[in-house]
C-alpha cells in the first residue's frame, strides 16, 4: 500500500463527514478532476483504508422499552413457562442457553407497566428460581443473523 498524501487525507476527512457526497462535489472540494478523484477513492477502497460506507441510524421507535430477562430455572424443561411466554405479545425472543442461566427472554413493551407485567409473570412462575432484568439503553449493533 502506498503512503497516504495530503489529498488522500482530505478525501478521507470529507468522506468521514459525508459519505454520500457526489463524486463531482468531492472532486471540486479537493481540486482534482472527477476521474482523478474516482481513481484515488478506488485505490483507498482497494487498499482497505476505506472499508465501507454506512448509514448510522438512530432509534426508529423511541416509544419502545426493550429489556432482556435472564432466567434461572428450578428444573428443565419448563414447557409450561415457554407456552405462557409464547402467548405474550411483548416477548420477542426466548433462547435456551447453557451455563448458570437457562433462558434469555427478550421483551419489547410500549411502557414500563407492560414490561413489568411480563417480568412478573416470569418471576412468579413455579419453575423459575431466579430472574435478572436488564433494560436495554441502546442497541449499538443490531443485525439479523441467519
Amino acid at each position: 500500500m502506498r503512503e497516504l498524501d495530503a489529498t488522500d487525507r482530505e478525501i478521507l476527512a470529507i468522506l468521514s463527514k459525508d459519505a454520500r457526497i457526489a463524486l463531482k462535489s468531492l472532486a471540486g472540494r479537493i481540486g482534482l478532476s472527477r476521474s482523478a478523484t474516482s481513481e484515488r477513492v478506488t485505490q483507498l477502497e482497494k487498499s482497505g483504508v476505506i472499508r465501507g460506507y454506512r448509514a448510522d441510524i438512530g432509534e426508529i421507535d423511541a416509544n419502545v422499552i426493550r429489556a432482556v430477562v435472564l432466567v434461572g430455572l428450578k428444573r428443565t424443561p419448563a414447557n409450561h413457562l415457554l407456552d405462557l411466554l409464547a402467548e405474550q405479545p411483548q416477548v420477542r425472543r426466548v433462547s435456551s442457553v447453557s451455563g448458570q442461566l437457562d433462558l434469555i427472554v427478550e421483551i419489547e413493551a410500549s411502557n414500563i407497566d407492560g414490561l413489568n407485567t411480563v417480568r412478573d409473570l416470569i418471576a412468579n412462575h413455579e419453575s423459575v428460581d431466579d430472574v435478572t432484568t436488564a433494560v436495554v439503553l441502546r442497541r449499538n449493533i443490531d443485525r439479523e443473523i441467519r
